[in-house]
């Protein structure tokens, strides 16, 4: 049903638009509660004559970003002190101080939890190892990460579905405008932080670092929630963030917040919000995000040297990932840059490729996880299980290598970490394979990237390992626990950099390490497609200034090359859930049409002074969010658009019963009895439903005056406007209303209401089949 577009069709018995209906984007079949959670669960599916086969309604709303100009909201500017308005920057501040510090403690909690849980899993293999009890190891080994499989797929199946995935996709389309259901709630977050711990700690080939993201954004939706009536948290100074922009402010910081945490990257942080989480920038909440991420980093920074010292368990640095490769140096001739190029564009190849095979995996856990929980918690005991023979089974084909001469190296290694493993080989000697394998996410990263150690790792062994880790990383993420794709991406990609560093030892001079660095960011730009803020990141992580041009050549050409063939891996999973995203440039069929062309009617509207069945009934016939409001003589000489008014707004006034017998205007009494904050928007699903409406019959033929909580200044476009420019203005300001006004006089002075659901491909090339998509 589009909720959103204020036209109408014939209702069916249950009230709602049908043929509309059929137009919606979000008709795709294979929907995200497939794989990971039921996002769209609330879908109806239709039963008319005339429903498309496979159709399904979607309920996606769109947020409320502009400012409503109405008399209440001039009134409550006005009467704003000075200490008032200070209160609200102070409180912006606050609140992404307080964003910065939990989201620096979860990070901690999170490295923390997964390197004990992992080590005293891995020790107690490696010690049934050295006692050469292998099939007693290899039950402990496989019965954790089992266990912790079914846990983390229990929580997601259970309790909060919307936390399963990496999360990323979610805030992106949030921070586009896009409010989909639950994606940010309490339980999400719980879920996602101890589902995130427990599925990494299984050993899986996923990352924490992408639900981190997800967890910054959903500690900034908490605090941004204007307080609670549940709890008696509604403080007077909480109201000042109960509209959707400055949660979106917030949300944007949480998850610049979420980056810096996982990689200690705070500047990349910054940029990863800027370029690809943020459809909205300006240089105030650059301001803001940048000091949020300052915060993380210090938070971080603290808890390392408190863990140091050995109070935290077996965590120290290596909870917090940090390659250093400054110690090799970093010259290269023109050999070296022809090797680099074609890292970039085998790495481009590779990307696109794996988005590819990613999307079909998807789209078949989703038959699998809309059969029920069961299901859903089956599959992640299967890929666990599969997980856990490979990460066992594979070290077996290796051979033993003798340990290095180097006396500082401990060889082989006893500890949960380290370079050295013995696996099943005699003193002296040790598993390369099982020092990729038998190790925890991090550390495996950190062998591959360790320099001046060419010779530690066979070609034989890179080669099963990159092979191992792809295939691994596309069918594990989609199942039903937390699983962030930064790390299996990052993963495969050192293994192939690694591998193509051997293979051009003869002509390059550069550092094996420095090749498995440069193949993860080509990795990463081939499936990601971000450049500024990976390079960033990847600097920070890497501590190594002189890698920059490298870095920003591999990125370049991996990106360009991937883009010939599919999109970033994100944009497909958001089509994929049927997000209605609104991309930051226009489909090219756009400019052949113009705005009056996939408008739909008759409209419903309101007159200035309207009665109150006709608005009760438009209200439960329809679920359109705005409807126009036009004034009529005598309260004007000629028909003329008053603006629009929201149904949150009609629900509030028509609780309050502010009624008059006679069509006259009753502003200043409203003014008086109503104030702004009575109809600021409430927290997740708090608002007021036409259910909670208790009209008497009497009151059905009573007037109320909608002047003012009417926005008298919507954004407009005239009918003759290309759609290709409708749908730039619509993305850029971040709407949920454009009013299409006609171009001529003598006609009705509103034409129809565009919203987002109407500049999507699927409505737009519904409505003219005939439009070549791509010309």
């Amino acid at each position: 049903m589009d909720t959103e577009n204020s036209v109408n069709h014939e209702p069916d018995m249950d009230g709602r638009d049908i043929e509309n209906d059929q137009l919606m984007d979000c008709k795709e079949t294979w929907t995200a509660e497939s794989y990971t959670q039921p996002l769209l669960s609330k879908r109806v599916n239709t039963t008319s004559q005339i429903a498309i086969v496979g159709a399904n309604v979607c309920p996606i709303e769109s947020l409320d970003y502009e400012i409503v100009e109405n008399e209440l909201f001039k009134q409550d500017w006005r009467s704003r002190k000075k200490v008032q308005i200070f209160q609200y920057v102070i409180l912006k501040w606050a609140f992404a101080l307080c964003i910065g510090l939990f989201t620096g403690l979860v990070g901690i909690f999170n490295n923390i939890a997964v390197e004990n849980i992992s080590g005293f899993k891995l020790l107690v293999t490696t010690d049934l190892m050295t006692d050469k009890k292998y099939f007693k190891a290899f039950a402990v080994y496989a019965g954790c990460n089992v266990g912790l499989a079914a846990a983390a797929g229990a929580l997601c199946a259970y309790i909060a579905p919307a936390a399963a995935g990496s999360g990323i996709p979610e805030v992106k389309a949030y921070l586009n405008g896009v409010d989909a259901y639950s994606i940010l709630a309490p339980g999400t977050l719980f879920v996602k932080i101890f589902g995130s711990v427990l599925g990494v700690s299984a050993g899986f080939v996923v990352g924490k670092e992408g639900p981190m993201v997800h967890t910054g954004a959903c500690i900034a939706s908490l605090l941004g929630q204007g307080g609670s009536r549940k709890y008696h948290l509604t403080w007077r100074w909480l109201r000042y963030f109960k509209n959707d922009r400055d949660r979106r402010d917030l949300i944007t910081c949480g998850a610049a917040a979420g980056v810096a945490a996982a990689f200690r990257a705070p500047v990349g942080g910054v940029l990863f919000a800027l370029e690809e989480a943020a459809s909205w920038w300006r240089s105030a909440l650059l301001w803001r995000t940048f000091f949020t991420t300052a915060v993380v980093a210090i938070v971080l920074r603290a808890f390392m040297q408190l863990c140091s010292s050995g109070s935290c368990g077996l965590f120290g640095e290596g909870g917090l990932i940090m390659y250093d490769v400054s110690a090799a140096t970093v010259t290269y001739s023109s050999s070296d840059i022809l090797a680099v190029l074609l890292l970039g564009i085998i790495g481009g190849i590779f990307g696109s490729f794996y988005n590819y095979l990613v999307d079909k995996v998807l789209r078949v856990y989703s038959i699998i996880n809309e059969r029920g929980a069961a299901f859903k918690i089956l599959l992640v005991v299967t890929i666990a299980l599969l997980t856990s023979c490979c990460s066992y089974g594979l070290p077996w084909f290796a051979q033993c290598i003798p340990c290095p001469a180097d006396s500082s190296v401990s060889c082989p290694n006893t500890d949960v970490s380290g370079n050295y493993k013995s696996f099943q080989c005699p003193s002296g000697y040790y598993n390369d394979l099982a020092s990729l394998f038998l190790n925890t996410n991090d550390d495996a990263i950190r062998n591959l990237m360790s320099t001046s150690t060419s010779k530690e790792f066979h070609i034989s062994t890179l080669f099963i390992f990159f092979t191992a880790v792809f295939c691994l990383g596309i069918i594990t993420y989609g199942i039903a626990i937390p699983s962030g794709l930064f790390i299996p991406v990052i993963l495969a990609g050192a293994g192939y950099g690694r591998l193509v560093g051997r293979l051009f030892e003869s002509i390059s001079k550069l550092d094996t390490g420095l090749f498995a660095l440069l193949g993860a960011a080509s990795f990463l730009g081939g499936t990601m497609r971000m450049t500024v803020s990976l390079c960033v990141i990847l600097l920070e992580l890497t501590n190594d200034l002189l890698l920059l041009p490298l870095v920003m050549l591999v990125l370049l050409i991996s990106k360009s090359v991937a883009d010939n063939f599919n999109k970033g891996v994100y944009d497909q999973i958001m089509k994929l859930k049927g997000f209605p995203y609104m991309e930051a440039h226009a489909e090219p069929y756009m400019r052949q049409l113009v705005a009056l062309d996939v408008v739909s009617g008759p409209l419903i509207t309101f007159s200035g002074v309207e009665k109150v069945e006709t608005i009760l009934h438009a209200l439960r016939t329809t679920g359109h969010n705005g409807f126009p409001v036009i004034d009529n003589p005598p309260f004007s000489d000629a028909p003329e658009l008053c603006g629009v008014v929201l149904r949150s707004h009609l629900l509030v006034l028509l609780k309050g019963k502010f009624f008059s017998k006679d069509k006259i205007l009753g502003g200043e009494e409203i003014l008086q009895r109503f104030a702004a904050f009575d109809f600021a928007k409430a927290g997740s699903g708090k608002g007021i439903k036409v259910d909670d409406l208790d009209i008497e019959e009497e009151e059905m033929d009573l007037y109320i005056d909608l002047h003012p909580i009417t926005n008298t200044s919507p954004y407009t476009v005239v009918e003759t406007m290309s759609l290709a420019k409708a749908a730039i203005l619509f993305r850029q300001l971040g709407l949920r209303h454009m009013c299409v006004v006609p171009k001529s006089q003598g006609r009705p002075p509103i034409v129809g209401i565009l919203t987002r659901h109407d500049f999507m491909p699927e409505h737009v090339l519904g409505l003219y089949p005939h439009i070549k998509p791509h010309k």
